[in-house]
């Protein structure tokens, strides 16, 4: 019974498109809540200034030729104090042959700033320094309390692919010399898996990606401080995943009272690493995570749906019976929000 007295998903009406709205990503920032996604071309935001209760109707973020989206492809968005960013991959044309999947041949990776509250957007700024080397459209962002900002992606400038990175000190008017974070010795690291990177300190970053090492795709993570390499790679996890593909599944990293906690995919199940040894969650995929004042939630494509495990809950909680691709943000009220996409549309539901 203590569930059902969670609010009803909050369905918000498609935008006047045809396409669908595709791939939710949150940030927020005080009372104000703000989404961004996509739909065909177009990057959109809807902002919410009651902890996402409610949501404005969309506003034009930007719009190109070619969007990266699907398969945790898309925009993603955070807040400098009052000035919003928005990144998002995008080109001129679209690649083909067999493994093309609608993404832009000549793919950068884009950032945006507003400094009204979402009303108006600056012009792009491209991050990658290698023209075309961010068009598997795969990339993190995220934001230090001093305001520095660390952007990683998936790159493409060199044989296999290899994970970038870049920063700003400046809410993302500029950026910097590209970083290479990390090459596998095998040749490449797991081609299709977002990467995900939260701020542990001033200027200092953990990032996270899936590996392809011996014919394992497991989890990996290491540290960059003052925009260099800071430690060694290490693997995420005790068990590992023997596979000849790429699943298409990142995962989410987080920092808990000074803690780093992981959530990820392996095989058919969701695990969630904190002070030791990962704990299994249950079965899915397309894991999302963030952390509230009460601990760490995930959640993911279940068996029943959209699933989430909440600190301390004795058995998970079903969100959504249908939807796919959520994404959590922690609000300073305590609660958290999920949002996610199904026929089309994007739900947003607020867990007390």
């Amino acid at each position: 019974m203590f569930w059902l007295s969670l609010l009803i998903a909050l369905q918000l009406p498609a935008a006047p498109e045809v396409t669908p709205d595709r791939q939710p990503q949150l940030a927020a920032n005080g009372h104000m809540v703000a989404m961004v996604y996509g739909n065909g071309h177009s990057i959109l935001l809807r902002r919410s200034a009651d902890y996402g209760r409610t949501f404005s109707p969309p506003v034009l973020v930007a719009q190109g030729a070619v969007l990266a989206l699907g398969r945790h492809r898309g925009p993603r968005i955070l807040f400098s104090g009052q000035t919003m960013i928005v990144s998002a991959v995008s080109g001129a044309t679209e690649a083909t042959g067999p493994h093309a999947h609608g993404l832009p041949a000549d793919g950068d990776l884009l950032t945006w700033r507003s400094t009204d509250g979402g009303a108006t957007w600056s012009k792009p700024v491209v991050v990658n320094d290698s023209p075309g080397a961010a068009r598997e459209g795969l990339h993190a962002m995220t934001i230090d309390d001093a305001g520095h900002l660390a952007a990683v992606w998936l790159d493409l400038r060199a044989k296999g692919t290899q994970l970038y990175g870049a920063f700003s000190n400046d809410a993302g008017a500029t950026w910097s010399k590209n970083l290479l974070i990390y090459e596998s010795p095998d040749g490449t690291i797991c081609q299709c898996c977002d990467p995900s990177v939260v701020a542990v300190g001033a200027d200092e970053f953990a990032v996270m990606w899936r590996n392809a090492m011996g014919g394992m795709r497991d989890m990996f993570s290491l540290r960059v401080r003052n925009g260099k390499v800071a430690s060694e790679a290490r693997k995420i996890g005790v068990g590992s995943w023997k596979l000849d593909a790429c699943p298409m599944d990142g995962g989410g990293i987080a920092v808990d009272h000074g803690k780093l906690v992981t959530a990820w995919r392996r095989d058919d199940r969701v695990f969630l690493a904190e002070a030791g040894p990962e704990t299994e969650l249950g079965k899915g995929k397309d894991v999302a995570m963030a952390v509230g004042k009460k601990g760490a939630y995930v959640a993911w494509v279940g068996v029943a749906g959209i699933e989430m495990h909440r600190p301390g809950a004795g058995s998970n909680q079903r969100i959504a019976a249908n939807g796919a691709f959520p994404a959590l943000a922690a609000l300073d009220d305590g609660s958290l929000l999920v949002a996610w996409e199904h026929d089309g549309i994007i739900s947003t539901q607020r867990v007390e």
